[in-house]
């Protein structure tokens, strides 16, 4: 089975018992890796109605058919499960060497099921498969945790974990990797903590299969070329992400107190060359990756010793902004507790930034926050109320269910600035004067995520105020963005250093044996993309267009101040793009795909 390791590795965490099953051909033809295999496994076995942190959800790990070859930035591993954040569709990929190394140890996907009887950690060496008692590692920190397991089973092991955010159901809880990467999204954590698995540790020594070997060595070379011929690659290799934070401010995108404005006074604090100047230490690449946009940082102010990989650009957006705190250090240090207590920075950042606003309208006091003042730019207001969402202690039990079910129990207004879509806060651009971007976020199929469909560029090339035509550029981006989780690979070099969208039909032929066009891939992404709806609709009682809706915050306030200030999207604009997206989808005007769209693609 060229490209594949050809195997699924079933482990029942109840009784102990693992199995392994041939990896369907069928599943690589209709679903070809990562992402499209979590969702059909998902989708088929979840029951309808199984509680997201119950013995009935289960968590699919999933690699690509490019992951662990000679590719320029093969590294991405999916997480998938029913969110506990939202009850919908769920899934967060990861950076690092995870994919590869399960790949290397035999599997394409890796399926947990049921609740193991008392703390455990997964331990998976080639065909060698235990649950183990994770006892001594209750508590201790997602970083902690896996420098603990590499003391006891040695540095070539790759190991997934969860801090105390996952092992007490925080549902924007991650699991991280690679001492920094996050799969951070939809509250994947949160189900590994509810099925009682502290950590996943993998080692493997085979090797994968490929059609023609020196073909794919061939084209690979040329690609890795390529990415280092690309005139932009030596800012990306050293700044990484955080340089996008001073473009975000000077078009009006990015989040600023709650997302109250798109306009953040004092960002040069956060700036790339700050950053790079202040605390960098080194870079930072995941699995065959040239751009090495990770940036491994120190931060010592205020009494501060802390090193973290970051911040990245959604990191300083949503706890710098989006808290109003314009000290890169103090950012990283915040950066670095929720990486420890694993807690997504994004989810935290935008939850921190609602309860700040809460306190400021007098919704929440300081008799509520335990003496906590929780006011904007406070950095130690922030850490204190990470603390008590990992533990659930006090607010922080409120908090830790994510902005929707708070602004629910406090009421007074607060839904209105609760910011996020179908459960699942809004990450980092504030979208009020960019049609397009509103509607990536609106219609994403995990909840509000730049990662699916990153529309902003376009909104500003073809015109703020110009709705024809950006539903089917947001289709498109939707197609082309998630079919990198896909092929587990990463999405950056195509967005960020023009890497040719061509290369990859081009290099999956000597690998996989088959030859595919970008019209073939595509298609797959469309089908996995119609098969997360589906999930929506199995599962969430009711689920159609008014969950694809926004907080009433961006349609009923315009932007403030800044590059942007004055501009808003209202109502009507918002019904015509969905309107205008579900016909070119070929879904009805609830936002359920038509029989004949499912018929189209071959989906039931």
């Amino acid at each position: 089975m060229n490209g594949y390791a050809g195997k699924i590795l079933r482990i029942d965490l109840a009784s102990g018992d693992f199995s392994t099953e041939p990896l369907p051909p069928e599943l690589i033809r209709d679903y070809l890796g990562g992402r499209g295999f979590a969702a059909r496994i998902l989708y088929d076995e979840i029951p309808t109605g199984a509680d997201p942190l119950g013995p009935d959800n289960r968590i699919v790990i999933a690699a690509g058919p490019l992951s662990g070859l000679f590719v320029p930035a093969a590294g991405k591993t999916t997480f998938a499960a029913r969110s506990p954040a939202t009850g919908g569709w769920g899934d967060s990929n990861i950076g690092g060497h995870l994919a590869s190394e399960m790949k290397y140890a035999g599997y394409d996907a890796i399926i947990l099921q049921g609740i193991a009887p008392r703390p455990s950690y997964v331990y998976i060496k080639n065909d060698r498969v235990e649950i183990r008692d994770a006892a001594f590692l209750l508590g201790k920190g997602a970083i902690e945790t896996e420098r603990a397991l590499k003391d006891v089973l040695g540095d070539e092991f790759q190991i997934a974990t969860i801090g105390p955010a996952g092992e007490n159901r925080v549902v924007f809880a991650c699991v991280s990797h690679d001492f920094g990467r996050q799969a951070g999204r939809t509250g994947v954590g949160a189900v590994m903590g509810s099925k009682n698995i502290k950590a996943i540790a993998i080692r493997g020594t085979k090797a994968i299969e490929v059609a023609d070997l020196d073909k794919m060595i061939a084209i690979g070379k040329d690609m890795f070329k390529a990415s280092f011929a690309a005139p932009n690659i030596r800012e990306w290799q050293r700044y990484g992400t955080s340089q996008v934070v001073p473009w975000a401010n000077s078009i009006g995108a990015f989040p600023t107190r709650n997302f109250k404005s798109g306009y953040l006074e004092g960002n040069e604090g956060l700036s790339h060359e700050l950053m790079r100047r202040e605390i960098v230490v080194n870079d930072k690449a995941c699995f065959s990756c040239p751009m090495a946009c990770g940036k491994y940082s120190h931060t010592t102010a205020k009494g501060y010793d802390a090193y973290v990989e970051g911040p990245e650009y959604e990191t300083s957006a949503l706890i710098g902004g989006n808290c109003a705190i314009t000290d890169i250090k103090d950012v990283a240090y915040a950066n670095y507790v929720c990486d420890e207590l694993g807690l997504d920075t994004i989810s935290a950042g935008a939850v921190i930034g609602f309860a700040m606003e809460c306190y400021e309208k007098g919704i929440i006091s300081a008799k509520d926050t335990g003496g906590i003042e929780a006011r904007f730019g406070d950095v130690d207001a922030f850490v204190k109320l990470a603390h008590k969402i990992a533990l659930r202690e006090g607010i922080g039990d409120l908090l830790a269910g994510g902005v929707r079910r708070a602004a629910r129990h406090l009421g007074r207004g607060s839904d209105e600035f609760a910011i996020e879509v179908k459960g699942l806060e809004w990450s980092g651009y504030e979208s009020r004067s960019a049609p397009a971007n509103m509607l990536a976020y609106m219609t994403a199929d995990v909840g509000s995520h730049h990662n699916r469909a990153w529309a902003i560029t376009y909104d500003i090339a073809l015109g703020r105020d110009v709705l024809e035509g950006k539903a089917r550029k947001v289709i498109e981006l939707q197609h082309i963005r998630p079919l990198f989780d896909v092929l587990g690979a990463c999405r950056l070099l195509w967005v960020e250093i023009d890497f040719d969208l061509d290369w990859y039909p081009k290099v999956l032929e000597p690998i996989t044996g088959v030859k595919y066009t970008m019209d073939d891939l595509n298609r797959i992404s469309e089908r996995v993309w119609n098969l997360t709806r589906l999930f929506w609709i199995k599962h969430v009682p009711g689920f159609g267009r008014k969950d694809d809706w926004p907080p009433s915050r961006f349609y009923r306030r315009p932007m403030p101040d800044g590059p942007t200030a004055g501009r808003m999207i209202n109502r009507k604009q918002l019904e015509k793009l969905l309107d205008d997206y579900y016909a070119l989808r070929g879904w009805d005007s609830k936002g359920h795909p038509t029989p004949e769209k499912l018929a189209e693609l071959g989906l039931p």
